[in-house]
């Protein structure tokens, strides 16, 4: 499990819950000590994506208190499972508990963290953090492209066609990881400008501007 460390962002993703969601189970102690630390750095293990998934998904179905006493039912189930077959067929295992006259399964939860971790792991693996290529920002690996560049455009409304059209090199896979890198690794600092420009886009002013020096 130690091995299975996330950052909050990227626990979010694998939970498919909010950044704030994630900092709130640490929080409020909604998750056990051992599926979570803050000794160097909040960290948060892949086995408690779906109880963090099940907590908040779960609140029209559930009381906090109901959902409470059935995280730690199940965080026994996955303890177990996890140190005898470390997320091996997690997914597939059966994982419902009957408490009194609720019987409630996280099976679902599972197969969903299952496989956006899959799905980041497959992100991960496409781009390359090298200093030597634009000062060690993340770049589709085998090439000079951004990461955070292509997140953005996507974010900004750009057509899928029109940002593969300036990036020939892509494919729609990729474009998707890169999404999905970005939001499990978001960018620091102010953000780039798109190297894609809308086709609408039309210059505001057509005229040069003398900088005034200092006196």
């Amino acid at each position: 499990m130690v091995a299975s460390l996330l950052t909050p962002n990227e626990a979010a993703v694998v939970a498919g819950v909010t950044l704030r969601d994630v900092n709130r189970v640490i929080d409020e102690r909604i998750l056990p000590d051992r599926f979570y630390s803050v000794a160097d750095g909040r960290r948060v293990h892949l086995a408690a994506c779906p109880l963090v998934g099940f907590y908040f998904r779960a609140a029209r179905a559930l009381t906090a208190e109901e959902r409470l006493t059935l995280i730690g039912r199940f965080s026994e189930r996955i303890t177990a499972s996890l140190l005898a077959h470390p997320f091996e067929g997690w997914a597939d295992a059966d994982w419902r508990v009957d408490d009194d006259f609720l019987s409630v399964s996280l099976s679902p939860f599972v197969a969903d963290a299952d496989t956006r971790g899959a799905r980041l792991a497959a992100a991960r693996a496409r781009v390359i953090e090298d200093p030597a290529i634009l000062g060690g920002a993340p770049v589709i690996k085998g090439t000079r492209v951004p990461v955070h560049d292509l997140a953005a455009s996507v974010a900004v409304g750009l057509s899928r066609e029109r940002i593969l059209a300036a990036y020939p090199g892509l494919d729609d896979e990729t474009l998707d990881l890169a999404v999905l890198y970005a939001e499990a690794h978001p960018a620091r600092g102010r953000p780039r400008r798109l190297s894609v420009v809308p086709a609408e886009a039309r210059p505001a002013v057509d005229r040069m501007v003398v900088r005034r020096r200092r006196a």
